[in-house]
Formats: structure tokens, C-alpha cells, sequence
């Protein structure tokens, strides 16, 4: 399957002039086009997303991604059925061995409903029933997820506020249950999010080479 970013938002760990530090954002076509180093087009139609721990960052954080973002918000009210599924392979992780590879995102806000994180081999959750909740449930999701092996994470949210997590990898397969985002979300303008961000803040001695690679073989988004 061919994966089309095209029309999607990237967030590079690319600084967006000389003088200006923050991470760059642009269409996909563009990141394609213009940093085939970070954002890379395989010859089987999938995406390789490159993040160093060392590079550019948004204005709150010291934290580096490659991502890809829906580039229009939506309410919950807004479809019956809001889904982002992703397939995936991790070829490379940072030293920390955390990064964050899909999320549920909310516009202007550092506290989302939900993020999934690749940690040390299993897949990780973290959710906020309540807008602006301080601190995320965090569970595991499914465990025993290598390097270089291929899974997907699929998140499927409903106009009520109803929410499932499912991964799969190797012929396992978890999900996380019914979680329920409350009424507190209603007005909130969401959107999916994908890739990798690392969680570990990079410093001077920030070795040269570490980072977190992935390779997005699969990616289907849908709100109906």
C-alpha cells in the first residue's frame, strides 16, 4: 500500500530559518520533496520518518519528532466514527527507549486525551479522561514488540466520547478496552497524530547519533 502524506501536516526536527529555531512545519509534499533525509519516500509506497534526539523543537519542549498531523482540527460531534490506524516498524529508538507513536491530540494544549508510546519493547498508553487532567492513566497495552517488527495501533473514538486503543503485532493482539473521554472534551478541537517523538530532552553531550527512526507502511484516516 502506497502511504499518502501528501496533504498532511509534518512537524521536522528541521529549524525553520537560520534564525528562527522551531521546528519546521509543512505539507508533506514538501517534506518529500524538500528534506528526503527526514521524510522519506521507500520504493514499496511506504514513509520513513527520521527524528534525532538533537535538533529542532516546538517552543515547549527540548523534545525531537518527525510527525505527521491531520491539518484541519474537528470536534468529537463532528462524525459518528473518528479512526486513525497506523501500521508501523521501528527501525531505530533513542537511548531513553521511549517515543511516542500516535497520539489523540488537542489544539493548543500540552495535556492530550491519548498518547501511545513505544517503550522498551511493549506498547504503552496514556489517558486523560478529563480535559487539562494533570496526570494520564498510563497502562500497557501489548507487550513483546521488538525492533524491526511490524505493528499497527489503531484509534477509534466516537461522537459520545467513547474510545478504544487496539495494537497487533506478531499475531498478538491487545486492546484497551472501553476508555471514556467526558464532557469536559466536547468543545475541544482534536486531531490525530503519528510518527515519532522522542521522550528524552536532548543536552550538550547529546550523543550525535542517537534518535528514533520509523517506517509507516500502512495509514488510513477516517471521520464519518
Amino acid at each position: 500500500m502506497t502511504v499518502n502524506i501528501s496533504n498532511l501536516t509534518i512537524t521536522t526536527p528541521v529549524a525553520t530559518s537560520p534564525t528562527n529555531p522551531v521546528a519546521l512545519e509543512l505539507s508533506g509534499a514538501e517534506a518529500l520533496a524538500r528534506y528526503p533525509n527526514v521524510v522519506t519516500a521507500l520504493a514499496d509506497g511506504s514513509v520513513q520518518f527520521s527524528a534525532p534526539t538533537k535538533g529542532a523543537s516546538s517552543k515547549s519542549t527540548h523534545r525531537i519528532r518527525c510527525e505527521w498531523k491531520e491539518p484541519n482540527y474537528w470536534l468529537l460531534a463532528s462524525a459518528a466514527e473518528h479512526i486513525n490506524m497506523q501500521e508501523m516498524t521501528l527501525t531505530k529508538v533513542n537511548s531513553a527507549q521511549k517515543v511516542v507513536i500516535s497520539q489523540l491530540h488537542v489544539k493548543d494544549d500540552d495535556s492530550p486525551p491519548v498518547k501511545v508510546f513505544w517503550s522498551k519493547g511493549n506498547i504503552t498508553l496514556g489517558f486523560r479522561e478529563t480535559f487539562n487532567q494533570a496526570t494520564p492513566v498510563n497502562t500497557t497495552l501489548l507487550k513483546g514488540v521488538p525492533l524491526g517488527a511490524k505493528f499497527t495501533v489503531t484509534l477509534r473514538v466516537l461522537a459520545s466520547g467513547a474510545l478504544t486503543v487496539t495494537a497487533s503485532c506478531n499475531g498478538k493482539a491487545a486492546s484497551s478496552g472501553s476508555l471514556h473521554m467526558d464532557s469536559s472534551w466536547r468543545s475541544s478541537l482534536l486531531n490525530f497524530h503519528g510518527g515519532v517523538y522522542n521522550q528524552v530532552d536532548y543536552t550538550d553531550a547529546t550523543a550525535a547519533d542517537d534518535g528514533s527512526i520509523c517506517i509507516v507502511s500502512a495509514l488510513s484516516l477516517s471521520h464519518e
